[in-house]
């Protein structure tokens, strides 16, 4: 099955060989991506889920995350990774919730995959009604207004509470190396003191010490930043 490219000003023709991109991604795509690595497929009117797992096993598409797919060779954005991930959020609850931890390291390109989506729910909201929704884990946490940003129809930890939050939260076999990976990434703009600030600077928690283990660990590794 071949999958051709749209002319530019040409709209779609509808048939068993053409693809139908969702709903457009915001933000814009990284250097170097073309406008053509800017679309998600997901399941629609055109192709049920199992025809594009049928496409990704030909090679057609490759799978994002769960019900989003990418052409082949198509660069995965942030931006890709969220929409990909708000397609497994209910709608009537996208805006309830905030994806965050590994979920959110994830999308930032400092993780691998998760197995199911760790979603934030700020405190002033209750959490009871969101119980039984599958493939996701919901965390009550207090929200600062710098502690979101939106992203792909999705709301995001930004990098920085994203970073706190796997310090305290997340094992070190797992957290350290994402942790290690958002520092690496200077257009997220975490850095180890302000990181180590944001940790000391946090209510007593369990995890307090061992977050600033962590930190101390990486800040111990050679050529560590700042």
């Amino acid at each position: 099955m071949v999958i051709m490219p749209r002319a530019p000003t040409a709209p779609p023709v509808p048939g068993r060989h053409a693809l139908v991109p969702g709903p457009p991604v915001p933000g814009t795509p990284s250097p170097g991506a073309g406008p053509e690595h800017c679309e998600l497929y997901s399941p629609g009117a055109l192709f049920s889920w199992p025809e594009l797992q049928a496409m990704a096993a030909d090679g057609v598409l490759t799978q994002l995350y769960q019900r989003g797919y990418l052409p082949p060779g198509s660069h995965a954005s942030p931006q890709l990774r969220a929409r990909a991930a708000s397609l497994v959020v209910a709608p009537a609850i996208r805006q309830r919730v905030v994806a965050g931890r590994m979920t959110a390291a994830w999308i930032y390109g400092c993780a691998t995959e998760p197995d199911r989506l760790a979603l934030l729910v700020d405190a002033n909201r209750r959490i009871s009604s969101l119980r039984s929704v599958r493939g996701c884990t919901f965390h009550e946490v207090r929200l600062g207004p710098f502690d979101v940003v939106s992203m792909g129809g999705l709301m995001v930890s930004s990098p920085l509470r994203t970073a706190v939050d796997v310090a305290m939260h997340v094992d070190a076999e797992r957290g350290v190396p994402a942790l290690r990976a958002l520092l690496a990434r200077p257009e997220l703009g975490v850095r180890l003191r302000l990181l180590r600030l944001a940790v000391e600077a946090s209510p007593r928690v369990p995890h307090k010490r061992a977050a600033l283990a962590k930190l101390a660990a990486l800040a111990a590794e050679p050529a560590a930043p700042d």
